[in-house]
């Protein structure tokens, strides 16, 4: 496995936007600062708030939607793997940490914001000690408060590629956190996605040794008080990469081959239409370039997964894909939504937009 999966600038895998459909909403290209490899993470609080970073451990800031950016971190030595905001000011950055990618030399895994991002602070995890974050789920939970419609907000943050695996969690806004050891049920966590304050996913892989690895997924049914496993592939050379749950039911998670050998070109991903509790591999392209990253769903049917050398799209649920209009090497997509339409922000080499009706 090359252990910089992120793709070099440069190369043949630098795909040009796809052509829209005719009355169709265009992805624009937003624009960012020129980065040498694939960014991992965006997040929006709103259609207009949002951060985005890079492997030098830069972090921008925009408040107009991604039209204009503001350099508002910048820290040589941190990996900005992951981002999750609660609200403007509220925010975690997950860092990847030491011992994976050249040249990244800061060990602390978590930071947080209460500033929007103008000044971060190391957080404490309680537990055993955790080496690197790939993923930063904001979970609301609708409750009534006194009368008052309210939200029950649980953070958690999970890593990493290559292991450990732990994940730490927050009940109290990220005032303390703490970690557990993930490691007999997983070798590794690439993404953690909550559907209910009870219901979560974690995507991982069986083994530390890419060779040896199968892609596996975990579903939780208390909370993270337990896992089971509910569903692993049977190729070597796998992970899972990132999940997208349109609905309760109806979910997508991306499986990512390191198979070196061009022969085996069948590339798949996962669905699930009962709420995670059975899932089938459904075909994505005969293409032994591909190698899947983001994945993100508008709706049951309407989705995108990222990938090198270019994107994908599907509005049949992955019956059938075409070429996606945004950049190569997408590693997240965000779905926003307010009260006057959509926004769909994918980051890989550059960062796209594509603005939809309500």
């Amino acid at each position: 496995m090359d252990r910089r999966d992120f793709i070099m600038a440069g190369s043949a895998a630098l795909a040009s936007p796809g052509i829209a459909r005719a009355g169709t909403p265009e992805w624009v290209q937003l624009p960012t600062e020129a980065y040498r490899g694939k960014q991992d993470d965006i997040a929006f609080v709103n259609r207009r708030t949002g951060w985005y970073g890079n492997g030098q451990g830069k972090l921008f800031a925009t408040q107009d939607g991604g039209d204009s950016w503001t350099r508002v971190l910048d820290r040589p030595g941190t990996f900005v793997r992951a981002l999750g905001f609660v609200d403007e000011r509220l925010g975690f950055l997950g860092n990847i940490g030491p011992d994976y990618f050249p040249g990244v030399t800061d060990a602390t895994p978590l930071y947080r914001t209460r500033d929007g991002g103008l000044s971060w602070e190391p957080v404490i995890i309680d537990g055993p000690a955790v080496k690197g974050i790939c993923a930063i789920d904001v979970h609301r939970q609708p409750f009534i408060n006194a009368g008052v419609l309210d939200h029950r907000v649980t953070l958690r943050a999970g890593g990493r590629v290559g292991t450990p695996a732990f994940l730490a969690t927050s009940r109290d806004l990220g005032e303390t956190w703490a970690s557990d050891d993930m490691s007999s049920l997983t070798a590794m966590i690439l993404d953690v996605l909550f559907v209910s304050d009870e219901v979560g996913f974690i995507c991982g892989a069986t083994d530390g040794d890419v060779t040896q690895s199968r892609a596996r997924i975990l579903r939780t049914a208390d909370g993270g008080r337990s896992w089971s496993t509910v569903h692993e592939s049977s190729r070597p050379w796998e992970l899972t990469w990132k999940a997208s749950f349109p609905t309760p039911e109806v979910g997508y998670v991306t499986l990512q081959s390191y198979n070196p050998d061009p022969a085996v070109s069948a590339r798949y991903f996962a669905r699930t239409t009962d709420g995670g509790l059975t899932w089938t591999e459904m075909p994505l392209i005969d293409d032994a370039r591909v190698r899947a990253f983001g994945v993100g769903f508008v709706d049951a049917d309407h989705g995108y997964i990222g990938a090198v050398p270019g994107g994908l799209e599907t509005r049949d649920g992955g019956r059938s894909w075409t070429p996606a209009g945004f950049g190569p090497g997408v590693n997240k997509i965000r779905i926003v939504r307010d009260g006057t339409g959509t926004s769909v922000f994918a980051i890989g080499l550059q960062v796209h937009r594509l603005d939809l009706p309500a």
